[in-house]
């Protein structure tokens, strides 16, 4: 069982070899390639998510307009995958999704139907996810093919998170079936993996499942051939990977923060710089890591990619004022200002959605998963992040393909060749100067500027209310001892007004 680190350390659960690793940017190549492996799936594939819609496309094959044909797949989720079962003799679908939410399926149209085909077909499992206290949530995003190949990190398969790396106004191709609406451009990265330590995350998805209540299941049958899609090119290979996970303690099962001491020994192992993509920035433990980085005489560059605005009413009363406290905070110690947080917008000035969760330390450490830099990711929720350690005995091979990654990732959000970016980095390699002297040709990075906060914001913010680190805290919001300036913290509160 996975209740406790085998790897001796405090922030990793396991180490594994990878085959091959791939790191896939967007959700339209995302979908595309996933399609081709569940493919060539064979004995199991398990989707253990914070969500799913059935009525996405995933890529190639026959639309709801078209004409029926048995023989051609559909491209839509739900029936794709019953066509799948139906063709592929033995294979198992198990499906598990955090519980929230489930009345939300009521208002998804074809999607209750598609359920319903679903649960007819024995092939297939779908259960809800409640393993979990009061308060957290389920927030992994991992597949697992026949114990044999993985996925791991912020990309969802479900509604809204289709789009290319172009991010292109108005794409109509990024819309819901049977929507007229074009949703705003969205940026989200995971990472595929190949060999053992798809059968370590496959050991996971089993033990979050029979936690669940569901009957447990087998490890699947050794096979010969992969589900590593057809003509990819990996990244990496031979590699090793490590996994970290939060898990808060529930019903005799034990709490894991191995993701909170990933993120702190991955900020102070930093000697030149950090990248990093977030959905949110609002954990105190992580910014007083940051204060603490940006206090010394020769701190490095952090840069840290953040969407305009969080997505929904509650995240934006949770989350937005937090990140505002906090880079107060940062800024107040940062004298050679080497910590920005920057907001991409595509070539016509429209924000774009960010997703991801990576960070990139040195070329040295490269991180992606399902963890925000929040308090409920290190905390509260079950996130699983992925990681290659370039200074880990066997690794060394690795700190090219890290240097691509982030090249690739600041290419997208300049909206400049990758070559461009690799000549300037090393002519300059500050990621700063970088930015900010990039010419504006179509997608660039804006500076996140920091507005004022009302009372209200101020309150919500400094006492985390939506944003507890621990479960318990969700009984106790007005508590001295919770909070981003909590007594004994690095960061002392802003008191300055224009700092408000």
């Amino acid at each position: 069982m996975a209740d406790q680190p085998s790897s001796g350390s405090p922030s990793a659960w396991r180490f594994a070899r990878a085959s091959r690793v791939h790191v896939v940017i967007d959700a339209a190549p995302y979908f595309a390639l996933m399609q081709q492996a569940l493919l060539r799936a064979r004995q199991r594939i398990m989707m253990i998510g914070w969500d799913f819609d059935t009525r996405i496309h995933l890529g190639q094959g026959r639309r709801w307009w078209s004409k029926p044909d048995r023989l051609e797949q559909p491209a839509r989720l739900g029936p794709f995958m019953i066509w799948l079962v139906k063709r592929t003799r033995g294979l198992q679908v198990r499906v598990l999704k955090w519980n929230f939410g489930a009345l939300k399926f009521i208002f998804r149209g074809s999607m209750i139907l598609d359920l319903f085909r679903w649960w007819r077909n024995p092939s297939i499992d779908f259960k809800f996810d409640s393993a979990h206290p009061l308060g957290c949530s389920h927030h992994q995003k991992v597949i697992v093919i026949d114990d044999r190949f993985a996925v791991c990190g912020g990309i969802d398969m479900t509604g809204y998170r289709w789009d290319t790396p172009e991010h292109r106004e108005g794409d109509l191709r990024r819309r819901m079936p049977f929507s007229p609406k074009v949703f705003a451009p969205w940026h989200d990265l995971s990472l595929l993996v190949e060999g053992e330590v798809a059968g370590v995350l496959a050991e996971l998805g089993r033990e979050r499942w029979a936690q669940s209540g569901a009957p447990p299941l087998e490890p699947c049958e050794p096979q010969i051939t992969s589900p590593w899609p057809h003509n990819l090119k990996p990244d990496f290979t031979d590699v090793e990977v490590g996994i970290a996970r939060t898990r808060s303690a529930w019903n005799g099962i034990s709490e894991v923060r191995e993701v909170e001491a990933l993120f702190l020994e991955h900020i102070r192992r930093a000697k030149r710089f950090i990248y990093a993509e977030s959905q949110y920035f609002a954990s105190r433990t992580v910014a007083e890591a940051i204060a603490e980085r940006v206090s010394e005489p020769d701190p490095p560059e952090i840069v840290l990619i953040n969407p305009l605005t969080a997505e929904g009413w509650l995240e934006v009363v949770a989350m937005d004022g937090a990140r505002v406290r906090l880079a107060h905070a940062i800024a107040e110690r940062d004298h050679r200002q080497r910590f920005r947080i920057y907001v991409p917008r595509n070539a016509a000035g429209t924000p774009i959605y960010v997703h991801s969760k990576m960070m990139i330390v040195d070329d040295e450490v490269l991180r992606i998963g399902s963890a925000n830099m929040n308090n409920r990711s290190l905390g509260l929720d079950s996130e699983c992040d992925l990681f290659i350690d370039a200074a880990r005995p066997g690794n060394g091979h690795a700190r090219p393909g890290i240097t691509r990654v982030r090249h690739a990732l600041l290419a997208e959000h300049l909206g400049l060749p990758r070559r461009e970016v690799a000549a300037a980095l090393e002519r300059d390699p500050s990621m700063l100067a970088l930015i900010d002297n990039a010419p504006r040709r179509g997608k660039f990075l804006e500076p996140f500027a920091l507005r004022a906060l009302t009372e209200t914001e101020r309150a919500v913010a400094d006492h985390a209310l939506f944003d507890p680190e621990r479960p318990e805290e969700l009984f106790e919001p007005f508590s001295k001892r919770r909070g981003l300036f909590r007594r004994g913290s690095f960061l002392r509160r802003p008191r300055l007004e224009g700092l408000k």
